[in-house]
């Protein structure tokens, strides 16, 4: 137990949660009131021109499960007997990914004798978002690989205004990052980032915005062909892609947050990392009189903590 609440003589709850819903393995000790004491994670990279599949990222995660919890326990100083439950990553995502986190929770509280408990992969983005934030009741654009929602609580549950109607938007990213030859280390939408810095020719892409909902497919299919037509720049596509998807994102939180009379937002997923999003988010809510919460690297991509919180 750690030395602060040993030096208290209090007998906190401490939860220990595994995520590994898609390439990332994490594991994360959170405590009852929200205090973060380890945070671990690891990222399968596939080949390079090549999406991570479910085999081969469940295979990883098996390698890696134990070093990291393992690595929680020394960061948080803590002794397996101190954990007072552990927590998982139930759903939704990759099949593979998912079983082996869940076979490992699993294994470990009953090694333990803790109980289980089975976390929802999209909730656990958005309550970690609210701690580290301390956002209390924002319009949420969750926006990650396999994920695209504009989310708000209502009447006692987190509900769907606004979301994509084909693949998500950090999967059109990632495809378009293999369309040009970006590397997949770290990862294929942060490369994507760094070469729109260097843009500077807005290229007229699809922009598909339909009443809540955003489209992504067509606009991929597009682009792809003006990647083949070899006339533009990979620094000037990267920047055009960004502009125009965020740009719809930005549309629709917008009109989420005048139907729910709501001035915040908060931004969570993968794809939350992106300053440019959290740039274009910041002057819409600004204008509205609100604030924008987001997040880093950190607590954004998939993580243990989050599942433990």
């Amino acid at each position: 137990m750690t030395t602060s609440y040993k030096a208290k003589g209090m007998v906190p709850i401490f939860a220990l949660g595994i995520e590994g819903s898609a390439n990332k393995i994490g594991v994360g000790i959170v405590s009852e009131n929200g205090e973060i004491l380890a945070n671990v994670r690891k990222t399968y990279v596939s080949p390079p021109g090549h999406g991570f599949l479910p085999k081969e990222t469940a295979k990883y995660h098996q390698q890696e499960i134990v070093s990291l919890v393992r690595a929680a326990l020394d960061e948080s100083n803590l002794d397996p007997q101190d954990i007072t439950c552990i927590a998982y990553t139930k759903g939704p995502g990759m099949g593979a990914p998912l079983r082996t986190g869940a076979v490992a929770a699993r294994t470990i509280a009953l090694l333990w004798s803790k109980p289980l408990i089975g976390v929802n992969h999209c909730v656990g983005h958005i309550e970690m978002g609210r701690l580290v934030t301390k956002a209390s009741d924002p319009v949420v654009l969750y926006v990650s690989g396999g994920n695209t929602q504009v989310i708000s609580y209502s009447q006692g549950r987190y509900r769907i205004f606004g979301e994509t109607i084909d693949i998500a938007v950090g999967n059109c990213i990632d495809r378009f990052a293999r369309l040009v030859g970006l590397s997949n280390d770290p990862a294929p939408g942060y490369n994507v980032e760094q070469e729109a810095k260097n843009g500077s020719k807005l290229i007229d892409l699809p922009y598909v915005v339909k009443g809540m909902d955003v489209s992504f497919s067509g606009l991929l299919s597009f682009i792809e062909n003006e990647v083949k037509s070899g006339e533009h720049r990979v620094e000037d596509l990267c920047f055009s892609l960004q502009e125009t998807i965020f740009a719809m994102l930005t549309e629709i939180t917008e009109r989420a947050m005048a139907h729910c009379g709501q001035k915040d937002v908060l931004v969570v997923g993968g794809v939350g990392c992106n300053e440019r999003l959290q740039n274009m988010m910041e002057k819409m809510v600004k204008q509205r009189g609100g604030r924008a919460f987001c997040t880093d690297e950190r607590f954004c991509i998939d993580n243990g903590a989050m599942i433990a919180w």
